[in-house]
């Protein structure tokens, strides 16, 4: 074995053991045999409305039109639940979401805890009557916020991805351990994790349905998402915020926005890091911000496992939103229209769904469901490391289309690399008011 090899396996091998359910066994080419059951693997309920209990108050950072619908999803998952505070860079987005929570649910927000402003978030953690924090900013902001909210001792909704780029990843690794130190919760919004055909379809996997996983492909393609143009009265800040997707250093890219649902399915499934990637991806027909339209990145794992991921958002173009896991006995189809089997090779059904008998809650409130019975029953539940990871899954492949070369899990995880200005103010912005889109070969790696 060469040196270079040797460092770069001791590496995996330690960061292996910080990462839950990844064995650095030497004797791993024999499963054991022992069927696990639903609780043994950790199932979460799947109960339609959460258990009642004392009030649970919550405060909403980010009232955009992804936090507007979290608030709304928790105060649908269970009784004596509400929003009380809320913080926003935007009046009027925070308008809208104080109309939307007090037509539909009656809940009005007192104008004595909705705050404006980049430091906003900051005074939802002084509030004493706050136990829950719903963290749905635009994506760059997230570690912070979620350090800030896991030091105050706030329990905590997280939206997916939770960072974009590695400086911010690592902030979230180290806040979600010192969660789990002072017993906080802490769910996060890759939504096919609160499925229950997802998690069934997993328990088949782990008690060896199709054998050992020996390869997987994992696709988000779409047709265009939404943008905005700048307008006249915008400042380059207020229109990077309030074109947010589009811009790299606020959303880390429609790899990590939306293809990271599909990398995290196979992550947990899987149960292993990749030790390189190999993407390449460009801008064809975007029509704002500095992002690609579309990527396409071979990842590499242990024993000559293999992931291939794909993620486009051009019009015109065949959709696939889907999973497939490929074992030594068949194969597993997934996605999140109800069409979760299990076949051979042959082609045989092995297993599928029976959603006629066990029907799929809306994951978007189960997510809630899961934070509401987690603290009200004292059922610990810290999703936010293995979302870390699986963003960090994300990130590597986009650096790898980004730069146009290899690059190992050894150095994604040790990069200094950080998107985005050092202090936010409503102005200019001078290194990002331009569409500079990344040029595969001509940027550093």
């Amino acid at each position: 074995m060469k040196r270079r090899d040797f460092l770069t396996n001791s590496a995996l091998i330690g960061t292996a053991a910080l990462i839950p359910g990844i064995s650095t066994s030497c004797s791993g080419d024999k499963k054991d045999s022992k069927k696990f059951s639903n609780e043994e693997l950790g199932m979460y309920s799947f109960v339609n409305i959460a258990p009642d209990g004392a009030p649970l108050k919550a405060a909403l950072i980010g009232c955009g039109d992804r936090g507007t619908g979290a608030a709304c999803q928790f105060i649908e998952a269970g009784p004596n639940v509400s929003i009380v505070a809320l913080a926003d860079v935007f009046t009027d987005r925070m308008d809208g979401c104080r109309r939307t929570l007090s037509e539909k649910f009656n809940n009005v927000v007192d104008d004595s805890k909705c705050f404006i402003g980049f430091d906003a978030y900051k005074k939802i953690m002084e509030l004493s009557d706050v136990d829950i924090v719903l963290l749905c900013t635009p994506t760059h902001f997230r570690p912070e916020h979620f350090k800030a909210a896991v030091e105050a001792g706030k329990h905590v909704f997280m939206e997916k991805p939770c960072a974009v780029d590695p400086v911010g990843i690592r902030t979230v690794i180290a806040s979600s351990k010192v969660a789990d130190s002072r017993g906080l919760t802490v769910i996060t919004g890759n939504q096919r994790r609160h499925r229950r055909d997802y998690w069934e379809a997993y328990a088949q996997l782990k008690n060896g349905l199709i054998g050992e996983v020996v390869s997987a492909t994992s696709h988000w393609n779409q047709g265009a998402w939404w943008n905005k143009r700048q307008l006249p009265e915008w400042s380059d800040m207020e229109y990077c915020i309030r074109n947010w997707f589009n811009i790299k250093w606020l959303s880390g890219d429609h790899i990590l926005d939306q293809g990271i649902h599909n990398i995290d399915v196979v992550t947990w499934f899987m149960d292993e890091m990749p030790i390189k990637a190999v993407g390449y991806g460009g801008s064809a027909r975007r029509l704002t911000g500095d992002i690609f339209d579309f990527f396409s990145v071979d990842y590499t794992y242990n024993n000559n496992k293999k992931m291939l991921h794909t993620a486009r958002q051009i019009d015109g173009c065949d959709g696939n939103v889907s999973e497939h896991l490929l074992g030594t006995k068949g194969t597993a189809q997934l996605n999140d229209n109800g069409e979760i089997k299990f076949l051979d090779w042959e082609g045989n059904l092995l297993w599928e769904y029976d959603y006629e008998k066990n029907p799929v809650n809306n994951p978007y409130v189960q997510e809630h469901i899961h934070l509401i019975e987690s603290v009200r029953l004292n059922k610990k539940i810290n999703q936010a490391e293995s979302l870390a990871y699986s963003n960090m899954v994300a990130i590597l492949g986009r650096e790898s289309a980004y730069t146009g070369k290899a690059i190992s899990w050894d150095e994604i995880m040790a990069s200094q690399v950080r998107y985005g200005p050092e202090t936010y103010e409503m102005g200019p912005l001078p290194d990002y008011h331009e569409r500079v889109v990344p040029i595969p070969g001509r940027n550093p790696q």
